[in-house]
C-alpha cells in the first residue's frame, strides 16, 4: 500500500479540538475523505471517518485493519498537517 496523495483542510473553530480534515489517496485509485486531525492532551492524533448509530454510538466507516497500516496513515497525515501549519 502506498499513500499517493494527502490533502489537508485546516479548521479554524474557536473552542474546538478539531484542527483539520484530511483526505488520502491510496495507490492512486482509492480515496478516504473526512479523516479528522484532533488536538489531544498528548498532541495531535487522527480519527477515521465515522457515523452515529441509532443507539448513539459512533462506528468507523473505514479504518486500517492492522497496527502497521494505522501507524503509516497516522504518520503521513500528521506530517502533512505539520507542513500545512508551517506554510500558514
Amino acid at each position: 500500500m502506498k499513500i499517493s496523495d494527502v490533502r489537508i483542510r485546516m479548521v479554524q473553530k474557536q473552542d474546538s479540538k478539531l484542527r483539520a480534515i484530511a483526505s488520502i489517496t491510496i495507490d492512486d485509485c482509492f480515496v478516504i475523505h473526512d479523516i479528522k486531525v484532533i488536538e489531544g492532551s498528548d498532541g495531535c492524533f487522527i480519527a477515521m471517518p465515522s457515523r452515529k448509530t441509532s443507539d448513539g454510538e459512533y462506528k468507523d466507516i473505514a479504518h486500517p485493519i492492522n497496527t502497521e497500516t494505522r501507524q503509516e496513515v497516522s504518520e503521513t497525515i500528521l506530517a502533512a498537517f505539520k507542513a500545512s501549519l508551517a506554510e500558514a
